[in-house]
């Protein structure tokens, strides 16, 4: 551009910025003062000669004055405006929930798990308050703090003597105040399983029971726990705290394998338990949870060997990919015997049990391959051993197939398991027996306990009987039917 060309410009903003300055109902005092608070440099005299062209000023403070006359002209006009249908950029939210969510989001997109503390301690900020995650191993027996920017004091606490550890145990929010200190412990779920808690620190003076900060913290709560959930499939770093010790190769395969450990729909509810989880190998469970029907596996691939995670790995798969196409139960039962004898021609079995349950009238149908019977819990009482439906192991041929009925009651319990439970030994040799764990699951019931946290009781109880350790692999599927939504979440 020429000097000419430049000149011509100048005083063209200029006669410009003086019939704006006309417009804009503006004293000269009152221009320099929005001017000054953009950061011009120039003084109220400097302002009034050039603005009557009796001195020139530099582009950028030029442009400064402009900036405050068109602000003024937008605050003159604006209530003027015709609006549009849709915002022409819309805006993005800078506090409250909805900005939270947004803040968590967007921190987790192509992001390594490692970097969901961060993401979520942003998310808190948010709404005014300190976010710290604690995840369950996978024992279910300590609360591991997951590292943060602000949280390298953090130490591991006990999910059965730590006020955190009852937030996890009973799925509840509870409060705490220790030295003018206050906090909430929020469970940290996704969708109904359990994967640790938050701990969270709102601004001094904040009543811990307000409603809407307790219903903000669940809502946060349950997006954190999906982003663990979904992370943990594209990277190791959240599994790394979660887990105390390396797995088998025969228990890492069947873990990668398993459904989540709980889930729910609005009439029916279902925990699952391994142990022990690290070298667990032959035990396998699996569910599928429809608006009609719910199907239920279990599997005991009979041996001690790597193997078994291979058979019982086996058997899950065969069931689920024909459950998933629509075949019954005879079919099912079919493709597994199938696909362990063809894929273990030199011999190997598999214990189990395969049931669907009509969620609209209890009526249950279920086959036993050799299993321990399925037990019946009502009203806090084990009423029924389901010995119907035998046939011999999956892959020892199918023998005379039937399917068996029974017709459960709404609240019912159904309890499937594996023989490690009840062959569970003392050091005196006494088997933990079906008699003790049908006490157990009484004493559960009577205490209110949800699917849950009686299938974690169940393991530690087996733990207490053989001294912490083991023998056996043990597994148990406790499933709940109710007609009302009052699962106990």
């Amino acid at each position: 551009m020429s000097s000419d060309q430049q000149a011509s410009q100048e005083d063209e903003q200029r006669r410009a910025l003086w019939l704006a300055f006309g417009r804009a109902d503006l004293t000269l005092e009152q221009l320099w003062t929005r001017y000054f608070a953009l950061g011009g440099e120039a003084g109220l005299v400097e302002v009034e000669a050039y603005l009557h062209g009796l001195m020139p000023l530099p582009a950028v403070q030029r442009d400064m004055l402009a900036h405050a006359i068109n602000e003024r002209l937008d605050e003159l006009t604006w209530p003027h405006r015709v609006p549009y249908t849709f915002p022409a950029r819309p805006g993005r939210p800078r506090t409250g929930p909805l900005a939270s969510l947004v803040d968590l989001l967007d921190g987790m997109h192509q992001a390594p798990p490692e970097q969901l503390p961060a993401a979520a301690a942003r998310a808190g900020r948010a709404l005014g308050l300190r976010i710290a995650i604690y995840l369950v191993d996978y024992q279910q027996q300590v609360l591991h703090p997951l590292g943060g920017p602000d949280d390298c004091d953090r130490t591991p606490v006990g999910v059965d003597t730590s006020l955190a550890g009852r937030a996890f145990r009973t799925v509840q929010t509870l409060a705490s105040t220790t030295g003018g200190h206050q906090r909430l412990w929020v469970p940290l779920l996704d969708g109904v399983e359990r994967l640790g808690v938050l701990d969270v620190t709102p601004p001094e003076g904040t009543d811990l029971q307000d409603p809407d900060l307790r219903l903000r913290c669940r809502w946060l709560s349950a997006l954190i726990g999906h982003l663990v959930t979904i992370s943990t499939n594209y990277g190791d770093g959240l599994d790394a705290v979660r887990l105390q010790r390396q797995r088998s190769p025969a228990a890492d395969l069947i873990w990668q394998l398993l459904p989540p450990l709980t889930a729910a729909t609005d009439n029916f509810a279902v925990a699952g338990v391994l142990e022990p989880c690290y070298e667990v190998g032959g035990d396998a469970f699996d569910y599928a949870l429809s608006p009609s029907t719910a199907s239920l596996a279990i599997f005991d691939a009979v041996g001690h060997t790597l193997r078994d995670g291979f058979v019982a790995a086996a058997a899950l798969a065969a069931c689920r990919s024909n459950r998933r196409v629509g075949h019954g139960l005879f079919d099912q039962a079919g493709a597994i015997d199938e696909t362990i004898t063809g894929q273990f021609p030199d011999g190997a079995f598999a214990t189990g049990v395969l049931a669907e349950l009509d969620l609209g009238s209890g009526r249950l149908r279920y086959l036993n391959a050799g299993h321990p019977p399925p037990l019946v819990l009502r009203s806090g009482k084990v009423v029924k051993r389901l010995t119907g439906g035998q046939r011999p192991p999956f892959g020892l041929g199918t023998g005379e197939l039937t399917i068996a009925e029974e017709v459960l009651q709404p609240d019912d319990w159904l309890v499937l398991h594996t023989d490690g439970v009840t062959e569970a030994r003392d050091v005196n040799g006494e088997l933990f027996g079906e008699t003790r764990l049908a006490d157990f699951l009484e004493r559960e019931a009577a205490a209110g306990h949800p699917p849950p946290e009686t299938a974690r009781r169940l393991v530690k109880a087996l733990l207490a009987h053989q001294n912490g350790a083991l023998r056996d692999d043990a597994s148990v599927v406790l499933a709940r039917w109710i007609k009302s939504d009052e699962l106990g979440f």
